[in-house]
């Protein structure tokens, strides 16, 4: 039963998770393809570089939301074991999804949604890593790989050894994602915050 519970779990969970609101939303307020603009990426960066503000922190909160929905969701009406599975499944369809030809974000936002569904203690204490970063290194894109790479760590003693293998997953699939931004980084060309840049792929 499970077995079928699973299929049903992570299929929904990956549809929902594909859900471009970025390039909806921008489409929306006739702005055009996101994905011809600045970086060409979904993500609330991209759609910020539009000068709509309101429309970036929808995007953030709602690629976010994709993730944690699907996790509670599953906790709630599913079954529990396989919360982890359900926003592993939505951060896949946010980063491939099937309405773009598999080509989408680079999952941190869906990936803090779904951390904060599972243990709203382990959201903070990985977004503390984030903005302890930032502040430190001023990169957006390199601070989002040091708290992505800090989540199955602090997952392992906050919560115990039960979903910290699909946290380094989504780890892996995010610093895939970022091999642009980990080429700059090592060149140190990679874009601080509050400086200009002219085209980049760091938002997510």
């Amino acid at each position: 039963m499970i077995s079928l519970d699973l299929l049903l779990v992570a299929s929904l969970s990956y549809l929902l998770g594909s859900v471009p609101f970025g390039l909806v939303f921008t489409r929306m307020a006739g702005l055009g393809d996101i994905r011809e603009i600045g970086s060409g990426n979904i993500g609330a960066t991209n759609v910020l570089r539009t000068g709509r503000k309101d429309l970036a922190v929808a995007t953030l909160f709602l690629d976010a939301g994709k993730g944690a929905i699907a996790v509670l969701l599953t906790r709630y009406y599913g079954h529990p074991d396989l919360a982890a599975v359900a926003g592993t499944a939505a951060f896949i369809g946010h980063c491939f999804p099937v309405y773009l030809r598999f080509s989408g974000g680079k999952g941190v936002a869906t990936f803090m949604g779904t951390l904060f569904a599972i243990a709203p203690y382990l959201g903070l204490a990985v977004g503390g890593v984030w903005l302890l970063s930032t502040a430190i290194f001023r990169m957006s894109s390199f601070s989002a790989l040091i708290a992505a790479m800090a989540a199955p760590v602090l997952s392992y003693y906050i919560i115990g050894p039960t979903i910290w293998p699909a946290l380094a997953f989504m780890t892996f699939v995010i610093v895939i994602r970022h091999k642009d931004n980990i080429g700059r980084i090592l060149k140190g060309t990679e874009p601080k915050l509050g400086k200009s840049k002219e085209k980049t792929t760091e938002d997510g």
